[in-house]
């Protein structure tokens, strides 16, 4: 019997990828383990393996096809000793793919508060379409070549009216919203549930107010549309309260000097490593939860989500927008093997291929935008994270020591909290302990 290969999921809340290439063709004999295809979600490119042997008898979806659905059918394997071209001449058995209910997110956004741990991972644009269908529950059917054109021009095919069969969206109806014909208006969320990210105006409201011809409309990429999807959540959701604080990394500084002059070579004369502040400062925010244990933790409706390491985020720019990859156990960890870490999957993030595992998750997040020059800065907290740290810039300042004016390098930083997991006196005891510990390198090494 043919054995059908369904779109996987490849983090716990993907919902649809994009199938970026086929590494095998109709024909080619596969085993199990053999890579069949590169995948790419919001955040990364990952290559899909077979899980059973046979040969490849039909591709069902081509390669470039964007948002498939998770558990769609993309392509049929013969089994050891059958006709190949019955098997690709046979339908797909619906059977096979179960799991279509899945696609409506009716459910997914009941209670976005009460999401577990699990729940870090980036969530793909799940709950846009929640309240949307052709006549189906919380599903929209549309054509591949509806979803592209829909792509390009920016649309949401959820709003659109479909006019094919059974209501489903065709490329005629897409060319038509594009002038704003046959456009539902934006699905409310529902009550408890997760916030709709639809601006206050409608696409053509704001279109309205420029002159045609003196713009271009860029399509929003999935990880675009998951950054803009999780940060509104977050500002809606988590009641953030801020606090700032001044340190002094004088000794920071001349103690980062001393360890890269004393750094190992390698056989070519280049060090081992370099370490850089963000690297003190990953070392320090992990070494304070360990002290106030109380801020080390994630929010859930059931209850206070108590963490025993700490696993700090710390943001990636990358074409496109921003990634968190996680220094796991960062508290355990010396200076030189964060920094090795931290250069691995600053390079991975950019080519977008970092793994679920390696991005998913955290108990905290370091931004740091002192490379680019700026002071102060607030940042949005990350969910399941309770704290989220926003890093400044190193700059000479003039200081009051006992009654008289000195320079020293400051550096200001932001901690951004949860207020439903922790109080002011508690992330004020937090800050406190990393100004310690930043001030005072020496100390994270007791």
């Amino acid at each position: 019997m043919p054995i059908n290969i369904l779109m996987p999921a490849l983090s716990p809340t993907m919902e649809k990828g994009n199938l970026a290439k086929w590494l095998k063709k109709e024909g080619d004999k596969v085993k199990s383990g053999d890579v069949i295809a590169e995948i790419e979600t919001d955040k990364a490119t990952m290559e899909v393996e077979a899980i059973d042997e046979g040969t490849i008898a039909k591709i069902l979806v081509p390669e470039g096809t964007q948002d498939v659905p998770v558990n769609d059918v993309i392509a049929v394997l013969a089994g050891e000793g059958e006709d190949v071209k019955a098997a690709g001449a046979a339908k797909p058995s619906a059977s096979a793919a179960p799991p279509k209910a899945a696609e409506a997110p009716a459910a997914a956004p009941a209670a976005p508060k009460a999401a577990p741990p699990a729940a870090a991972a980036p969530a793909p644009q799940a709950a846009a379409p929640a309240a949307q269908s052709n006549g189906h529950a919380g599903r929209v059917f549309s054509s591949p070549l509806a979803r592209r054109i829909a792509k390009e021009a920016g649309i949401d095919v959820g709003r659109v009216t479909g006019t094919g069969p059974h209501g489903r969206v065709v490329a005629r109806d897409v060319e038509q919203a594009k002038s704003g014909k046959g456009l539902k208006a934006p699905a409310a969320a529902p009550s408890g549930g997760a916030p709709s990210i639809a601006p206050t105006m409608s696409d053509k409201q704001i279109l309205s107010l420029f002159e045609p011809g003196s713009y271009d409309i860029v399509p929003h990429d999935g990880m675009r549309r998951t950054i803009a999807q999780r940060l509104t959540a977050s500002i809606q959701n988590v009641p953030h309260f801020y606090l700032t604080i001044d340190c002094d990394i004088g000794k920071l500084l001349a103690a980062r000097e001393e360890i890269n002059a004393a750094a190992p070579k390698d056989k070519e004369k280049k060090p081992l490593y370099k370490i850089s502040v963000n690297d003190f400062v990953i070392k320090a925010m992990a070494v304070a939860l360990q002290r106030i244990p109380n801020c080390n933790v994630s929010w859930t409706e059931s209850g206070m989500v108590k963490h025993h390491h700490s696993d700090v985020g710390v943001a990636v720019a990358m074409p496109g927008g921003l990634i968190t990859p996680i220094i796991r156990k960062a508290e355990t960890k010396t200076l030189s093997t964060i920094s090795n870490e931290m250069k691995d999957f600053a390079a991975r993030a950019r080519s977008r291929k970092l793994k679920p595992e390696e991005y998913q998750g955290g108990t905290t997040a370091v931004s740091n935008l002192g490379m680019f020059g700026i002071s102060h800065f607030t940042a949005v907290i990350n969910p399941p994270h309770a704290t989220i740290l926003a890093v400044g810039t190193s700059e000479e300042r003039p200081v009051v020591r006992g009654g008289k004016i000195e320079i020293a390098n400051m550096m200001s930083v932001t901690l951004s909290c949860d207020h439903r997991a922790i109080d002011g006196a508690l992330g004020a005891e937090l800050i406190g302990a990393f100004k310690q510990l930043i001030e005072n390198p020496v100390m994270m090494m007791v």
